[in-house]
């Protein structure tokens, strides 16, 4: 009961009930308005010197000149002048519409004896002319034109008869060692792609390979200056190609 009692006697006596909880409500509901009610109208302070600042710091616009539709003037006269008098010509035949009438030919004037063709309307000049006709753009049917070619491919297959020729051992007969190589002792062959006209006469080369560009120029000359005998299709010449070896060997 001693040790009882000292532990009683250590701890504080709370009381804490219904009477209590009711006393405190009434308390704390007060205290929680008041605080909620500081809080609102610091906020609203606030917001209000806000507006009042960024009023303060806007720039105001020019003034505004408001009109009514009924005091707007009248627009101002414009005067134009009058546009001037059309020309004065003498008025021309009236147009008249008929049945054509045969005309014995014995009547018919001798210069429109022959009509016009279309191509020959096509030609006719608004200027009028002499009556000479020079033939499209003026001129005349006699003129020669020299129609172009195209020149073949250098490596378009053409199918012909015969292909141009030339004897290898004469045009090797021709060629003329350069210097430069026989003194380096240079030895090779040269391909050359030409293309041989139709009288035979070469008219472009192509170097399709070597074993040195010292014996090119020499390969070259030898061959371009050389007369072919030209590729033959449907029995007649045309141009085409035909490489050419050219052999360099000392002796």
């Amino acid at each position: 009961m001693a040790t009882a009692n000292t532990v009683a006697g250590t701890v504080p006596e709370l009381h804490y009930g219904a009477q209590e909880l009711k006393a405190y409500i009434p308390r704390a509901t007060q205290r929680g308005f008041i605080a909620a009610l500081l809080i609102l109208l610091i906020l609203l302070g606030g917001y209000s010197i806000f507006l009042v600042a960024s009023s303060a710091g806007l720039k105001k616009g020019p003034p505004i000149n408001k009109m009514k539709l009924t005091n707007i003037p009248p627009p101002p006269t414009q005067t134009e002048a009058a546009p001037p008098p059309p020309p004065t010509t003498a008025p021309g035949p009236a147009a008249r519409a008929g049945t054509p009438v045969p005309v014995p030919d014995a009547l018919i004037a001798p210069d429109v004896k022959d009509f016009a063709n279309v191509d020959e309307i096509s030609r006719a000049s608004t200027t009028g002319g002499d009556g000479n006709d020079q033939g499209f753009l003026g001129l005349a049917s006699d003129v020669d034109t020299e129609v172009r070619e195209d020149e073949p491919n250098a490596y378009d297959f053409v199918p012909v008869e015969k292909e141009p020729y030339i004897d290898i051992k004469d045009l090797q007969r021709k060629v003329v060692y350069p210097d430069l190589a026989k003194r380096a002792g240079i030895e090779g062959k040269v391909n050359i792609r030409v293309l041989v006209g139709k009288n035979g006469v070469p008219k472009k080369h192509i170097v399709e390979s070597t074993d040195s560009d010292l014996l090119n120029d020499a390969a070259i000359k030898a061959v371009m200056s050389s007369v072919f005998t030209p590729a033959i299709q449907n029995n007649q010449p045309i141009d085409c190609w035909v490489s050419i070896p050219i052999v360099f060997r000392l002796r």
